[in-house]
């Protein structure tokens, strides 16, 4: 049993491959929130394996349609072993949720943390002071050895730890007001693909 966290439309190939090479059979595509980069693998990964068997998980708090929606304190399981705790970590948007797995201890992060930075809080309901909230009584709450896998990283990084982003993150080392401030003066472009992605991504792309 396998579960994808975050899968991207334009990989669905590899990701398929990868399973098929592993032997294994994929339970859940998980989405970590509404993305508005890039639109979600899991309506194709359903429909080309099959679609009523492979099911799609997305927060309640996100108002997007999925199979499965889940909350705080939520626990999905896979297999025997594998049990993924919902953290909710909003901020970067409204829905926005870590998946935690106390064994390991690792966390993926969505974009709500990033390696050494984290999700822009200036569009889909974005809320600094929430974003700096819940990393900081949620995230950086557990234990410093944890590792952090976000969704993505811009300059090539896979993992970090939560001790490494408390020490070094140089967004989330500054105080509350300070981090606000910073946040609310980015004044980036908008993502290219969000007058796209984001109504496909709101029913996980399954038609």
């Amino acid at each position: 049993m396998a579960i994808l966290i975050d899968p991207v439309k334009e990989l669905v190939d590899r990701d398929l491959s990868i399973i098929e090479q592993l032997d294994l059979k994929l339970k859940y595509v998980a989405n970590t929130h509404v993305h508005a980069d890039h639109i979600t693998g899991s309506g194709d990964l359903k429909t080309r394996l099959k679609i009523e068997d492979v099911q799609s998980i997305i927060s309640e708090s996100s108002g997007a349609k999925a199979d499965i929606l889940v909350n705080e304190g939520d626990v999905i399981k896979c297999g025997n072993n594998v049990k993924l705790h919902v953290l909710n970590t909003p901020g970067h948007t409204n829905g926005c949720i870590s998946y935690y797995y106390p064994d390991g201890p690792f966390v993926f992060t969505g974009d709500a943390l990033l390696i050494r930075g984290c999700g822009r809080t200036d569009f889909q309901q974005g809320d600094s002071g929430k974003l700096y909230d819940s990393i900081h009584t949620k995230l950086f709450q557990l234990s410093n050895d944890c590792l952090v896998y976000p969704a993505h990283d811009y300059k090539g990084n896979l993992v970090s730890t939560i001790d490494e982003e408390k020490k070094f993150n140089p967004r989330l080392t500054k105080t509350r007001e300070e981090f606000i401030d910073l946040m609310d003066n980015l004044k980036l472009d908008l993502p290219k693909m969000i007058d796209i992605a984001v109504p496909r991504n709101l029913i996980c792309d399954i038609p």
